[in-house]
Order: C-alpha cells, then sequence, then structure tokens
C-alpha cells in the first residue's frame, strides 16, 4: 500500500516495510527475498512474494547495484528488429537472458552512422545495464563506440574485430559453399541477387560469389542489386527470366529468393527444370516455398546464445573485452529448388 507524502500530498511506491508489514516478517527477510538469497524459509518466501505481488512491489535496481555490482539486465542495440534475421536473433536473446535471470532492454538506431549509434550506445549504458549487445552490421564504416573499457560488449558484426568480442558467422565461406553447389550440379555460371551495397553481410556475400566463380575460371555476371525484401527480389525475378543464358541464381537472403521464385512462375520459368535457385539464411518459411527452397542456413538461435554468453562472461571482469571471438558454423541445406541444368 503506497503511502502519502507530506509534500503536496505525492505519493511514493510500495517500500521494502510496507511488504515487511504485510508479510508479517522483518524488512531484513524481505531484502533477503529481493536479492535471492537461499536463506529463507519456503513459506515465508511465499508470503513475502504474495505481498510483493498484492502491492506492485519490484526491488530497487539502482540499489542492489550499489549492494551487489549488478543490475540484472543487459541492453540490445540494433538497427532494426523488424528482419528476419535480427527478430530471429533477438528472440534467442530474450529467451538466453531470461535463462540467466537477466531482463532486456530493446533500443533501435535507425540510422548507420555512429553519430546515431554513438547516443543510443551511451542511453543503454545509462539505464542501468551491466553489458550491452550490439547488432551493427548495415552501413557505417564500423568504428568502435566510445564505450568504457570496463562496460562487458559483444558485437554481431564482422568489422568488430579486435575492438570487442564479436559472434559472426563466414559468411564468404556461405556464399561460395551456395555457388560452388550450383556449379558442381552443371551449371556453366551463377547469377547473383545481391542485397544492398551499404551493407556488410551483403558485400561479404559478394566477395564469396564472385571469389567462387573466378576460382572456377567461371564468368562473372553483373550482379543485381536489391534491399533484403521479396518485393526486389520479384524485380530482379522479372529481369533475370528475361535473360535465357540464365540458369542459376544465388540469392542473398532467402525472402529476396521468395519473391524471385513468385516472378519465375510467373514468367512461366520451371524451378529448378528452367532455373536453379538458393538463398541464404535458412530461414523455416523456406521448407514451405514452391519449391523448398535450397539455401545456407544461419543458426540464429545459437547466435543469440552465444551473444548473451559472451556478454555475461566478461561481467565483473577487469579487462572485459579480452573475451576471444565466437564463429558460429553455416549449413548448405539441399532441397528442390536446385537441380543440374537442362541439356
Amino acid at each position: 500500500m503506497a503511502s502519502t507524502g507530506a509534500r503536496g500530498g505525492r505519493k511514493r511506491g510500495p517500500s521494502i516495510a510496507d511488504v515487511a508489514r504485510l508479510a508479517g516478517v522483518s524488512a531484513q527477510t524481505v531484502s533477503r527475498v529481493s536479492t535471492g538469497a537461499e536463506a529463507v524459509k519456503p513459506e515465508t518466501r511465499a508470503k513475502v512474494l504474495l505481498a510483493m505481488e498484492q502491492l506492485g512491489y519490484s526491488p530497487n535496481r539502482a540499489a542492489r547495484a550499489l549492494r551487489d555490482g549488478r543490475y540484472g539486465s543487459i541492453g540490445f542495440l540494433a538497427r532494426r528488429f523488424d528482419r528476419t534475421g535480427e527478430a530471429l536473433t533477438m528472440d534467442a536473446v530474450l529467451r538466453a537472458c531470461e535463462a540467466e535471470d537477466y531482463s532486456v532492454t530493446l533500443l533501435s538506431a535507425h540510422d548507420t552512422t555512429s553519430a546515431e549509434w554513438e547516443p543510443a550506445a551511451r542511453r543503454l549504458q545509462n539505464q542501468t545495464v551491466d553489458g550491452i549487445i550490439i547488432m551493427r552490421a548495415e552501413g557505417g564504416a564500423g568504428d568502435p563506440l566510445a564505450l568504457p573499457a570496463t562496460m562487458p560488449v559483444v558485437v554481431s558484426d564482422s568489422r568488430a574485430h579486435g575492438r570487442y568480442p564479436r559472434v559472426t558467422t563466414d559468411e564468404m565461406l556461405g556464399a561460395r559453399r551456395a555457388v560452388e553447389h550450383l556449379l558442381d550440379l552443371g551449371h556453366e555460371t551463377v547469377h547473383y541477387l545481391a542485397g544492398p551495397e551499404d551493407s556488410e553481410p551483403a558485400r561479404l556475400r559478394t566477395i564469396g560469389w564472385r571469389a567462387a566463380l573466378t576460382d572456377r575460371g567461371r564468368a562473372t555476371p553483373e550482379p543485381i542489386w536489391g534491399d533484403w525484401t521479396p518485393q526486389s527480389g520479384y524485380a530482379a525475378g522479372s529481369a533475370f527470366a528475361a535473360d535465357p543464358t540464365v540458369t542459376a541464381i544465388f540469392c542473398a537472403n532467402d525472402e529476396m529468393a521468395f519473391g524471385l521464385m513468385l516472378a519465375l512462375h510467373a514468367a512461366g520459368k520451371d524451378i529448378p527444370g528452367d532455373i536453379s535457385v538458393v538463398g541464404f539464411d535458412g530461414i523455416s518459411l523456406g521448407r514451405y516455398s514452391v519449391p523448398p527452397l535450397t539455401t545456407i542456413r544461419q543458426d540464429f538461435p545459437q547466435i543469440g546464445r552465444e551473444l548473451v554468453r559472451m556478454v555475461l562472461r566478461q561481467i565483473g571482469q577487469t579487462h572485459p573485452h579480452s573475451v576471444p571471438d565466437s564463429i558460429v558454423p553455416l549449413e548448405l541445406v539441399v532441397r528442390d529448388s536446385s537441380a543440374p541444368p537442362r541439356r
């Protein structure tokens, strides 16, 4: 029950004393329950928790930080949360933090430059968090953010090498595997639907695509640039369908591949009879496309778990950023959208 202050009738939230009074225990017992101490009888703990729920009381994080040095919260900073990869990674981060009894504070920076990332990261730092997870893979130069050297930070961005601990996948290798799969099927070359030119993952996948063709002595067609969306895939699919030399297409992500395949179907092209298609990411919808999509699968749940593991490992360390990087493996998943070309 919140009490009324002496000045202007201003109300304060319920206190430890209020909880203790309702539960019939001492304030010290309430404090022990709040901090998760084990030296409390189960029936007493149950009474205290019930009183907390009835009063709407929650322990003060700042006070807990002064006592224990931890807030029990992790900051998660990303440019966007509406893309499949970011959403799947975020879901894994939330689940992993919940399993470790940590809450998560989400913050989005819509711009690609450090001019917006810097204040966003600092806002997280000031919001009583024990560490920060940063997903920063679009645009910008990948410059390090001016965060305290003692702040635990982990980054899902290949450009952070030597700056912060990072969780990455070998996107160049993944793209090479996609192209080599199509070449091994007998295709003379592999056309490419790329991601945005200012995207670091798109740049790495483009390097892998080009390197695989060059190493085999094959022609390197001019790529078509998309923007990760099915709409851009559909537009590219219409252009590819008009070119009779196209027999195999590697798409820089699955969502563009879905739009591309719809455009190929609309143009009367058979997949994979006329044109084989391979995507990248391995999202679950790929199993239900027509035909099911061959793709390079990224283990987004594992990426999220690794991000949490690495940031928690840094908490309390004198030199937190010395934690080694983690590289999550990729997998080629062969389905019905790729096959040998017709002779």
